[in-house]
């Protein structure tokens, strides 16, 4: 089973949007599970604390590592050699980007142990004691690794087998040919004076896949030329 732990300060905002919908039917069916570890409950004093001020000055708190190191043997020992194949994740703006390839390799995997940072973030000798991998969702900042780990989680869950009701639709998404998905259109045909392109009710299938080729390397060409350049470094190699 894919088995998701979550290291965090605030374990009660999980499962979250994770429950619900086709996520949740799965946690649900047993097609993955969640567990979250609680930070807190490896500080060493009566006040719970687990942050402390920065060596060297400046804003902010940081993350203790022996507080954290704590909370991350505590998940490792629980699921014993399992652990070993799960990948150890720490979100971070820092973080090498987090793209449609890895949700594929971390669905592939038995799942993931996820840490969440707040404050400032974490001591950076817990990070390198046990090889943290650091990985950001984009070029923004958070309050804290919570949302991210749920964005995170939701891009792997969807691709566990049995998840999805429509399995083939993933074919057509975002990202799986280098490009951004097609526009979409559903009833009414005509719409505040707008109409569905005639094409698509044509019912000829190779002008609809043409059609909607043309339509995903339009919107990719204008709106990310940093795919549309792969894409094009794809197709010539």
């Amino acid at each position: 089973m894919w088995r998701a732990t979550v290291l965090t300060l605030f374990p009660d905002m999980f499962p979250g949007p994770l429950g619900h919908s086709l996520a949740g039917q799965g946690l649900e069916n047993g097609l993955w599970a969640l567990e979250t570890v609680d930070i807190r409950d490896f500080a060493a004093n009566k006040h719970r604390s687990v942050d402390d001020a920065p060596f060297g000055g400046g804003p902010g708190m940081v993350m203790r590592p022996d507080v954290v190191d704590g909370a991350i043997r505590s998940a490792q020992e629980t699921k014993g050699s399992e652990t070993e194949t799960r990948p150890l994740v720490y979100l971070t703006p820092r973080g090498r980007p987090f793209n449609q390839d890895r949700a594929r390799k971390m669905a592939a995997g038995n799942g993931v142990i996820i840490l969440c940072g707040r404050f400032e973030g974490v001591d950076q000798r817990v990070l390198d004691e046990h090889q943290v991998e650091e990985i950001s969702l984009g070029d923004f900042v958070l309050s804290g690794g919570e949302p991210a780990a749920l964005a995170m989680m939701d891009a792997a869950i969807r691709l566990l087998p049995g998840v999805m009701g429509e399995p083939d639709s993933l074919n057509e998404e975002s990202f799986e040919r280098g490009l951004l998905e097609y526009p979409h259109y559903t009833r009414p045909a005509v719409w505040l004076g707008r109409t569905v392109p005639e094409v698509l009710a044509s019912g000829h299938h190779a002008n609809i896949q043409a059609w909607r080729r043309e339509q995903a390397e339009t919107v990719t060409r204008h709106r990310r030329p940093d795919l549309w350049s792969q894409y094009n470094g794809a197709k010539k190699d």
